[in-house]
C-alpha cells in the first residue's frame, strides 16, 4: 500500500505525510523487508510519519464516526465496489454538509485524573 501511494498515486509529491497508528507493521524496517533496499530508501525518503497517541480520546471519536457510518450508510446489501464508493461518498457530503461533529466532553482535567499514571510526579 505505501509502495502504490509513494510511486503511483503521488508520484509527483515531495513528501507523503502519513498519519498512522501504532501497529508493529507500521515501522519503516518493514519496507526494507518488503523491497529491495534501494527502493526501501527511496519510498522512505518521500515519507513523514506521525504515529497517533497509544492512549488518545481520538480513537473514541473514529470509532463514533465508524458506527455511525455503519449504521447510516452500510446497513444495506451493496453489491459492487462502485456502488459503496457512491454510497459513501453520497453519506460523507452530506455530513460535511450538515458539518456534523462528535460532541467529546473529555477534558484534560479529566486526563490528568485518569491517566495520571502516564504524568511524571514532580516533587517539591
Amino acid at each position: 500500500m505505501i509502495r502504490w501511494l509513494v510511486e503511483d498515486v503521488h508520484e509527483e509529491a515531495d513528501k507523503i505525510v502519513l498519519v498512522m497508528d501504532n501497529l508493529n507493521t507500521h515501522k519503516l524496517a518493514s519496507l526494507y523487508e518488503a523491497f529491495p533496499p534501494e527502493q526501501a530508501r527511496r519510498i522512505i525518503e518521500r515519507l513523514e510519519l506521525h504515529h497517533t497517541p497509544k492512549h488518545g480520546s481520538w480513537l473514541n471519536m473514529a470509532e463514533i464516526e465508524l458506527s455511525v457510518l455503519s449504521g447510516q450508510c452500510l446497513d444495506q446489501r451493496i453489491d459492487s465496489k462502485d456502488k459503496l464508493r457512491r454510497e459513501v461518498s453520497a453519506w460523507e457530503d452530506e455530513r460535511n454538509e450538515r458539518q456534523v461533529g462528535v460532541n467529546w466532553q473529555f477534558t484534560t482535567a479529566d486526563a490528568r485524573i485518569k491517566l495520571r499514571k502516564l504524568y511524571p510526579v514532580i516533587q517539591t
